[in-house]
């Protein structure tokens, strides 16, 4: 029998990618309005991406009761001094979605060279459990900022993230 697991989420292309990796482990995945419930959506004020991960770890566990699992990842572009960082969902400013963040992206790094549009994507991810315990790992991936958007699948800076030659876009598991 299956686990069942509360994510933090309700991008479902975010909770389809948890569920394809955590249910080979017999963890099920659940948003809150799969199990009956109403969480609040906590604050990310955390300054790195392990900080705000666990803030809504920790808010969906103690709200719902079952374990929690929850990620903030978002991209660090070396020519924009990590930007845009823990504020990757926000890049755009108010209304922001990942037409509007990828477009301001491409702006900011129109005329910059090859050689220094190095980046990475980084992802913390935290689980939280009922009797305290936080189980958490981070991940990295280096790559490159494309001259313009490649690819139909993923989401995010998927379309202009690049890694040996193609973007993220044209080569993640498609949601």
């Amino acid at each position: 029998m299956a686990k069942t697991f509360l994510i933090a989420t309700h991008n479902v292309k975010k909770k389809n990618e948890l569920l394809r990796i955590l249910a080979p482990l017999g963890i099920d995945v659940k948003t809150d309005s799969e199990l009956g419930l109403t969480l609040s959506e906590p604050e990310e004020t955390g300054e790195t991406f392990y900080e705000n991960a666990l803030i809504k770890a920790k808010a969906g566990c103690e709200e719902s009761g079952y374990p929690c699992v929850a990620d903030d990842s978002g991209l660090m572009v070396d020519y924009l001094a990590g930007a845009p960082g823990v504020y990757s969902a926000r890049f755009s400013g108010e209304n922001s979605d990942d037409e509007k963040n990828n477009n301001k992206l491409l702006k900011l790094m129109a005329d910059v060279p090859e050689n220094e549009r190095t980046a990475r994507f980084v992802s913390v991810v935290c689980c939280v459990f009922p009797n305290g315990d936080i189980i958490s790992a981070r991940g990295e991936c280096e790559g490159t900022i494309g001259y313009e958007k490649k690819g139909e699948s993923g989401f995010g800076y998927d379309p202009l993230f690049m890694g040996n030659g193609k973007s993220f876009a044209e080569t993640v598991f498609s949601n």
